[in-house]
């Protein structure tokens, strides 16, 4: 049987680890890209700083750095179940992208959790 100082122990280890997993998502967090070319669609991510690298934080930037530098290298996303069962968001590829192949870059929602990338 727990003592009632166990349960506290470990309740205070559970809200710690939970309060750094919290912390260590918003660290990470994934921005998520439709890239729109003539045969197909693909969803790619980029965390902040990769976006503030490349000059901003949205679309246009994404769209922009590819135009002028002409190809970027990013990590592709699909669906895939997690450790747990459920579904995520997640890299399966670290991909190249060619400004002539893309018509479009559209940001991109999703009602998964979005794991980052390495």
């Amino acid at each position: 049987m727990l003592s009632r100082c166990d349960l506290i122990k470990g309740a205070a280890v559970a809200l710690l680890t939970l309060s750094i997993q919290g912390a260590w998502a918003q660290e990470t967090k994934m921005n998520l890209f439709k890239i729109v070319t003539i045969k197909d669609e693909i969803v790619v991510g980029l965390s902040s700083e990769e976006l503030q690298a490349l000059g901003g934080n949205d679309a246009s930037a994404v769209a922009h750095a590819l135009a002028q530098k002409g190809d970027l290298t990013v990590w592709q996303y699909n669906v895939h179940r997690g450790p747990n069962g459920e579904l995520q968001q997640a890299p399966t590829a670290k991909i190249g992208l060619l400004a002539n192949a893309s018509l479009r870059v559209e940001p991109y929602t999703t009602p998964y959790q979005i794991v980052p990338h390495p």
